[in-house]
């Protein structure tokens, strides 16, 4: 039971980390990468469709990213749907691509951008120590219906705690990784 617990409680701390990770790409460094587009839909034939399923999108130079779409007839719609999200990007056509060249970054835009990292990063660590209370609790109602000793709910809970140290950890890491690549000029 208190290992079922440990895996659930780990199964929600990496699900953490991976939206942390998720609403990292969103943040666009000034270096051009695919996943910047990730959160981009397109309509196509009616339907709310990811960019990546109905264009190639691949990195030209460091600062361009270029879209080749299946249909010729999607590149307005393209264009209009990369201009109506809040990236920033202006795309250009030329023939059947599309480019997107990634504007320059003030310094004062690295510093917000930097400061949405940390609130993401803190909203991560909030639900990795959510995780940790939820399994508490399921711990502490084990022992209360005698289901546990108190000497295993007290080791249960020195587990979970060390998992949650360790996650907490790698959510630091990963946000001193994305200011670093902010930051970087």
């Amino acid at each position: 039971m208190i290992d079922d617990i440990k895996a659930d409680a780990e199964k929600h701390m990496k699900k953490s980390l991976d939206a942390l990770s998720a609403s990292f790409n969103k943040i666009r460094t000034g270096r051009a990468h695919p996943a910047i587009l990730d959160s981009v839909h397109v309509n196509y034939y009616g339907q709310d469709t990811p960019l990546k399923q109905v264009a190639s999108v691949n990195v030209e130079d460091n600062r361009t990213l270029t879209i080749s779409p299946w249909e010729k007839q999607l590149i307005p719609t393209i264009e209009k749907a990369i201009m109506a999200s809040d990236l920033g990007l202006n795309p250009a056509t030329s023939g059947d691509l599309i480019r997107v060249p990634m504007p320059m970054l003030t310094e004062e835009t690295r510093r917000e951008m930097v400061k949405q990292a940390k609130a993401d990063a803190e909203h991560a660590r909030v639900s990795i120590r959510n995780a940790r209370r939820d399994a508490n609790n399921d711990l502490k109602d084990l022992e209360k219906e005698k289901e546990i000793t108190e000497d295993d709910q007290r080791r249960g809970e020195d587990e979970i705690q060390k998992l949650t140290d360790r996650y907490i950890a790698d959510v630091d890491k990963t946000l001193k990784a994305k200011e670093d690549d902010l930051m970087a000029i």
